[in-house]
């Protein structure tokens, strides 16, 4: 499968560079730890992940101020970095990489079904992507979850420092659409 290729080079990637990975999760519920698990080798880079389904448990358990919660919601750019910080910062890991969003059916925080943020958390700072995908509950965690892999990969190809944007306006930020 190609997630699974993506995700074998993610583990590959991070045990040649001698990195860690951990990672926060909401409406993925856990399938972004279970795809990078599904490879053999794994945990020589990755050292666990926190599914914090629930608003207060980001706050608690990852440490997402709750200015941000009350500022831009749990489905924001803001909070997906917010969780990809406080997961490293939680293990020591090198790398955070968190999952927020709309699986759907329902609208939440009035974003539609497919409006998702992935955080990447580095030794040099951070980033997000807004992702807009189509397809039902599962296919947009399915999709969620492959393209979270690949930016992290993305990053750890480019090198923690250049792979961040420079320019205060974007903070950071980029945004695709998959179908």
């Amino acid at each position: 499968m190609a997630e699974d290729l993506t995700a074998a080079n993610l583990v590959a990637l991070l045990v040649s560079e001698g990195a860690t990975l951990a990672t926060a999760e909401s409406l993925s519920g856990g399938l972004l730890g279970a795809r990078i698990t599904s490879v053999p080798g794994a945990s020589k880079a990755y050292v666990g992940g926190v599914v914090t389904y629930a608003t207060d448990l980001k706050v608690s358990l990852l440490g997402v101020a709750e200015d941000v919660v009350d500022r831009y919601g749990v489905v924001s750019a803001e909070c997906a970095q917010a969780m990809a910080d406080g997961v490293r910062r939680l293990t020591g890991s090198t790398y955070g990489l968190s999952l927020t969003g709309v699986a759907g059916p329902d609208l939440q925080e009035g974003k539609p079904a497919g409006t998702v943020f992935v955080g990447v958390a580095t030794p040099g700072g951070g980033l997000t992507r807004r992702l807009s995908l189509d397809g039902g509950r599962e296919a947009i965690r399915e999709a969620a979850c492959r393209a979270a892999i690949g930016l992290l990969v993305e990053v750890v190809i480019a090198g923690p420092e250049t792979a961040l944007s420079t320019d205060p306006g974007r903070a950071g930020r980029e945004e695709t659409s998959l179908g």
